[in-house]
Formats: C-alpha cells, sequence, structure tokens
C-alpha cells in the first residue's frame, strides 16, 4: 500500500513536469500568451508542492532536494535507489 502511494505522487510529480516543461517550450515562441502564462505559473506551483509533499514522506528525490536536510545525517542514502523501486 505504501509503495503503491509513493509510485502515485511519483506519477503525478512526473506528468506536471512534462505539463510544465511543454508550457515552457510553447511560452518560448508564444511569449505573450496569457492563458499558457497563467497555466504555467499554476502548473509549476502545483509542480513544487507535489515535490515538496513526496520528499516529506520518502525523503528527497534529487541529492540537492527542494526540501532542506534537517535531519543530523545524510538521509538521500535511507530510501531505494530509483532503479531499485518496483513499480
Amino acid at each position: 500500500m505504501e509503495q503503491r502511494n509513493q509510485v502515485k505522487m511519483l506519477l503525478q510529480i512526473q506528468q506536471l513536469s512534462f505539463v510544465a516543461t511543454e508550457l515552457n517550450l510553447f511560452l518560448d515562441t508564444h511569449p505573450d500568451d496569457q492563458q499558457a502564462l497563467a497555466m504555467f505559473n499554476q502548473v509549476h506551483k502545483d509542480l513544487l508542492q507535489a515535490v515538496r509533499n513526496y520528499e516529506q514522506v520518502y525523503g528527497p528525490l534529487l541529492s540537492f532536494g527542494y526540501s532542506p536536510n534537517v535531519q543530523n545525517y545524510w538521509k538521500w542514502v535511507d530510501s531505494p535507489w530509483p532503479w531499485e523501486i518496483k513499480y
């Protein structure tokens, strides 16, 4: 059950990251599109929140994660490496 939630959260992060990248590319060629800019800002906000939520539960996604290292040890090594997760 716990692993299913982790996979669900990772999938949400991947989806939001994809949408943010696509909107970023679109805005490169349509810089005055206010609707796209508003969508990008919302997706970016949602992505940062999704990453924060994931890192609070499962630890950092990157060795230079978005969440501060508040423990007295390097938490990065506690969780399985990405290739060790069974989806």
